[in-house]
């Protein structure tokens, strides 16, 4: 085993092997990965192969620039696992089909899940008990923990209907019916007792594991950087909630690092977030929980300067890559992150089934949950059977979100109290509840909506932004609306959902439709300040949509396509897994268009940061959703082509 640094060492871990004489090669590899974790250093690979690693991989080094990282990889060929949990093997019949086990708290060394509550900034319910941690799998399948051993032994079936009382918003989609598998612990001094009701399920022949680590894959101490995870799957971690306010450890994660690469992994079944970027304990740690003394907010605007105060910048923190992953069965997120995402690429990914067990609720739950997304990629992802597809909040600036496929969600986005630029080109937002807009300064360009969306304004928080392509603080400002563009999209939804506002750009008719329109009404009110800045809606600027399905245009827009006709646009998966989209058109859209490029959308007025890339570069939207190439002319939407009939799209 020779070491250079042009090559580094490459370290074998394999689950089960003896544990005298090892050295980590390929003859003599380690049994678990803590093991090449501790002496792993930049250049280094460690391989791991088939197994099952229950363990919390805590890296003590990482590489010091991309083309010097350590790197985590499953052997070619091969199926490793690491796994928060551990197995339960000796259960006792205690009543019908409700079982008993007794753990030794020395199983859960310092962290016992069981003993420590769910809770946090912004988790409201349930609000008459509170959940914990811990989580048992019967199979690989997460159970439902109950409030009390009563509600184990009554466990019934639920049946198919809306979602719980305090869902934020109203289940739009139908569930199957499913028995309620429950769980309930109690922990003593020297023990955990846990029963649980598994139906027809006899526990001591099948697989029932329970959560015992916070997390899977991650470092203790900050400033881990440039390291590679790849191929693994990772599941049953029990890891807590993760607000912007609040340390933010998830399944895996860089914590408050520089440069990861999180790709080609299985990720799931984490109680919280799977895949976190974010933030780390210094800044803030749910002040306004623990403390009762300031709203949220104000302990949101206190960690984003604290983490200035401690080099919170890019040559510090962020610039990860999350890859070519799927990420499944989560509490809370499938991707989380404040401050630390900034200047990171998140694409590739499939996300699905996160916060749809509906065991509790807060204001942070998304299948990709963000804020200060300063610079960060969002593209060709395919985000399905989420309560919320993704939630941009706070200080998206320099965002783009390019090229994603939402479809099955109760939402598919959010995007809330910042002030732009972010651009949305080539999206398909599929579901029947597409969009809440409480922002400003977005550009939409390219994409299809084929549900409704609600607008709002936001005067009562004023958040930060930045110099360009910079975590350096500019101001502070709160959401007016309006300011956004909206280019050659198609609108097609067939009815506006309640509590929502509209299905088309018809919301803002009556706005100006320059700068100089708004800055002349704002100033011939007369002599003021603010407060003449506050009566007047920002200028917007909507041209060459397609309209179909009876939606309707902008009443100041200059050309645009309208038509009646129900196009019957759908997502729709194939037997074989693949993604496509289908609509109908009964005539050719016709409609005066041009190449959407950075010189054309400008800047939004309080920002003033171009739409451009990350290094400052012009974007120019003249490629579609597949990397198809558009011609001078293009057609609205996110497809190079459409024909009339029956268009058949293929999207992944």
């Amino acid at each position: 085993m020779t070491h250079s640094l042009q090559r580094g060492r490459e370290l074998h871990v394999r689950a089960g092997v003896p544990e005298s004489r090892q050295d980590g090669s390929k003859e003599a590899p380690f049994a678990t990965i803590q093991q090449a974790a501790d002496i792993a250093r930049p250049y280094d690979t460690v391989v791991v192969h088939d197994g099952i690693y229950r363990e919390n991989v805590n890296p003590k080094r990482g590489g010091f620039r991309d083309d010097a990282r350590i790197t985590y990889t499953v052997a070619e060929g091969e199926h490793a696992v690491i796994k928060g949990s551990e197995i339960v093997e000796e259960w006792e019949n205690v009543e019908g089909t409700v079982w008993h086990a007794r753990i030794p708290n020395m199983v859960f060394g310092d962290f016992n899940p069981y003993d420590t509550a769910l809770e946090g900034d912004w988790l409201e319910q349930p609000s008459n008990w509170k959940p914990s941690l811990g989580d048992v799998y019967l199979n690989g399948r997460s159970l439902y923990e109950a409030p009390d051993l009563d509600a184990v032994i009554r466990a019934e079936r639920r049946e198919t209907g809306p979602g719980p009382d305090w869902m934020e918003i109203p289940l739009t989609i139908p569930r199957a019916d499913e028995t309620i598998f429950q769980w309930y612990a109690k922990v003593e001094d020297n023990h955990t007792d846990i029963w649980a009701n598994f139906h027809e399920f006899d526990p001591n022949r099948e697989t029932v594991e329970i959560n015992v680590r916070k997390e899977c894959f991650y470092p203790q101490r900050t400033g881990i950087d440039y390291i590679t995870v790849r191929g693994f799957e990772m599941a049953q971690a029990a890891c807590p909630w993760a607000p912007p306010t609040g340390d933010q450890p998830g399944l895996i994660g860089p914590h408050w690092s520089r440069g990861w690469i999180i790709e080609g992994n299985d990720i799931h079944d984490a109680k919280c977030s799977a895949v976190s970027l974010g933030k780390e304990y210094s800044t803030g740690d749910n002040e306004a929980f623990r403390w009762d003394l300031k709203p949220g907010y104000q302990c949101q605007l206190e960690t984003v300067f604290r983490a200035r105060h401690i080099g919170w910048d890019k040559e510090h923190v962020g610039s990860h890559i999350v890859r070519n992953n799927t990420i499944h069965d989560c509490g809370q997120n499938g991707v989380v992150g404040h401050l630390g995402c900034v200047f990171s690429t998140i694409e590739n990914n499939e996300i699905y089934n996160i916060g749809t067990k509906y065991e509790y609720f807060g204001h942070e739950i998304a299948g990709i949950k963000l804020h200060a997304a300063i610079d960060v990629q969002l593209r060709s992802n395919r985000i399905h059977d989420c309560t919320l597809g993704t939630w941009l909040d706070w200080q998206a600036q320099g965002t783009r979100v390019s090229s994603n496929v939402y479809y099955a969600n109760v939402r598919d986005f959010m995007i809330e109290v910042t002030h732009g630029p972010c651009l949305f080109d080539n999206n398909v937002f599929a579901s029947p509840y597409n969009f809440d807009n409480m922002a400003w300064g977005s550009a939409f360009v390219h994409n299809l909506f084929l549900g409704s969306t609600r607008k709002r304004d936001v005067r009562n928080r004023f958040t930060p932004y930045h110099l360009p392509h910079s975590t350096q603080i500019l101001g502070t400002a709160c959401v007016y609306g309006n300011d956004e563009r909206f280019y050659q999209n198609i609108f097609a939804a067939p009815k506006v959902l309640p509590g929502n506002d509209t299905r088309d750009t018809s919301v803002y008719d009556g706005a100006p439709t320059s700068h100089e329109e708004f800055t002349r009404r704002v100033h011939d009110q007369g002599i003021g300040d603010l407060e003449i800045f506050e009566t007047i809606p920002e200028a917007m600027y909507v041209d060459g949509n397609a309209y179909l399905n009876g939606t309707h245009p902008f009443d100041r827009e200059e050309h645009s396509y309208s038509s009646s006709k129900d196009p019957r646009a759908a997502v729709v998966t194939d037997e074989d897994g693949s993604l496509w989209c289908e609509l109908i058109l009964d005539e050719t859209i016709d409609v005066e268009t041009t190449v959407i490029d950075t010189a054309t959308l400008g800047a939004p007025r309080i920002v003033g940061e171009a739409y451009e890339n990350p290094d400052g570069s012009p974007i120019v939207v003249d490629h579609d959703i597949n990397g198809e190439p558009r011609n001078e002319h293009p057609v609205p939407g996110p497809f190079s082509t459409l024909q009339t009939g029956m268009n058949r799209i293929r999207l992944a």
